[in-house]
C-alpha cells in the first residue's frame, strides 16, 4: 500500500474529486453514518464552501429498519449536517422485509428512495461514497458469479438510474485515506457490524483481501483490472452500435419490432450478436433486464436454427417473444402471463 493511502485528503484534492459536478443545480449526498459516507459529506461541504457558486447539497440518510442503531446513527448524521450547514433528511424503508436476499433488496430500496429525494429537491445527481475497496470487492463478487465483461467492469464513476445521475467521486480513493481524513478533522463516525457479518458475501470476501494482496491481488490491482475491462466494454458497445446500424441498413422492415435479417445477424461476431439480442430483449421485454446466461442459451438455439435452416422457432425471455420466421429474427413484447386461478 502506498504511503499516501493513509494520508488525509487535502482541500485541493477534494476540489479535483468533485470538479465534474460543480455545475449541477443540486446534489443529494447519500450518507449512512459510516466512515466513507461521513467523509463524503465532510469533503463535499468543504468543497462547496470554497466555490463562489456551486450546487445545493442535501444530505439524505436511508433507515432500512433492519438495525436498532440505525435511527440513532441517522440523528448523528443530522447533527453533523447541521454543523456543516447542510439540510438533512432521513428516509425510511417501510413495508415487509424479505427473508432472503436482504442486502440486494435493501440496496434497491435505498436507491429508489434516494432518487425520489433527488427529484423532490430538483437534484440532478446522487453522490455515493463507494471507495476503491468497494470496487475491488464488487469485481471479486462478479467474477465468482461468472459475470460478462460489462459486469466485470464493476461500478461506473457515473451512471443514470431512475431518472437521475448516480455518481461515485471516491471510487479511486482507499477507505484508509477517508478514515485518516476524519481522524485529522476529529469527526466521529458509526461502525456498522453488518460490514463484518460473514453471513453475507461481501464481508467474507473482505476477509480474504489480505491473502489476495500477498499474491498481488490487492485493491489497487483489482481496480486497475476493472478499469481495463470497462474500457474494453465501452469499445464493444461502440461496435454494437455500428452493428445495429448495419442491420438496419440491410433491413427495411418495421424497426419497432427489432427484426434482424438472420443471415446478416449470423455473420457478426458472437459477442456482438449476444449484445444485440440482449439490447432488443431489454427494450421490448416487460420482465427484464434479461439474464446474461439465459441470453447466451437463447443465442445458441438461434445460431443452431439458422445454421440448420430451421423454418420456424419461437421462444420467450424476460417478457419478450423471440422468433425465427422466414429468415428473420423478430423480437417483440410477449403477451402477459396468465395468472393461475386460486
Amino acid at each position: 500500500m502506498a504511503e499516501d493511502d493513509h494520508s488525509a485528503i487535502t482541500a485541493s484534492q477534494a476540489k479535483l474529486l468533485f470538479a465534474d459536478w460543480k455545475a449541477a443545480p443540486a446534489i443529494v449526498l447519500a450518507i449512512s453514518g459510516g466512515p466513507d459516507s461521513i467523509a463524503l459529506m465532510w469533503l463535499a461541504a468543504r468543497w462547496r464552501r470554497a466555490l463562489k457558486r456551486g450546487p445545493r447539497l442535501i444530505a439524505v440518510t436511508v433507515d432500512h429498519g433492519l438495525r436498532h442503531e440505525a435511527a440513532r446513527e441517522a440523528r448523528d448524521v443530522k447533527r453533523l449536517a447541521r454543523h456543516l450547514d447542510l439540510p438533512h433528511r432521513t428516509l425510511r424503508w417501510h413495508g415487509a422485509k424479505p427473508n432472503t436476499g436482504v442486502p440486494a433488496a435493501a440496496r434497491a430500496a435505498r436507491y429508489r428512495l434516494l432518487a425520489q429525494a433527488a427529484r423532490a429537491d430538483g437534484a440532478t445527481h446522487i453522490l455515493t461514497a463507494h471507495t476503491r475497496d468497494d470496487q475491488a470487492e464488487t469485481l471479486l463478487m462478479r467474477m465468482l458469479r461468472g459475470s460478462g465483461i460489462a459486469g466485470l467492469a464493476a461500478m461506473a464513476r457515473q451512471s443514470e438510474r431512475d431518472g437521475v445521475w448516480l455518481a461515485r467521486p471516491l471510487l479511486d480513493v482507499p477507505k484508509s485515506q477517508l478514515i485518516a481524513t476524519l481522524n485529522k478533522a476529529k469527526i466521529a463516525f458509526a461502525d456498522d457490524p453488518t460490514n463484518r457479518d460473514v453471513n453475507y458475501t461481501r464481508p467474507r470476501l473482505r476477509a480474504l483481501m489480505p491473502a489476495l494482496a500477498e499474491e498481488g491481488g490487492d485493491a489497487r490491482n483489482l481496480v486497475r483490472l476493472a478499469s481495463r475491462l470497462a474500457r474494453a466494454n465501452a469499445a464493444l458497445e461502440v461496435l454494437v452500435d455500428g452493428a445495429e446500424r448495419y442491420l438496419a441498413l440491410r433491413d427495411r422492415h418495421d424497426a419497432a419490432r427489432f427484426g434482424f435479417d438472420a443471415l446478416a445477424f449470423a455473420g457478426l461476431p458472437e459477442e456482438i450478436r449476444l449484445r444485440l439480442l440482449m439490447r432488443a430483449i431489454d427494450r421490448v421485454g416487460h420482465e427484464g433486464p434479461a439474464e446474461l446466461g439465459k441470453v447466451e442459451a437463447l443465442l445458441t438455439v438461434l445460431d443452431r436454427a439458422v445454421s440448420e435452416g430451421q423454418p420456424r422457432l419461437k421462444q420467450t425471455l424476460a417478457g419478450a417473444a423471440i422468433s425465427l420466421i422466414g429468415g428473420r429474427i423478430h423480437v417483440e413484447p410477449a403477451p402477459p402471463r396468465r395468472r393461475r386461478p386460486g
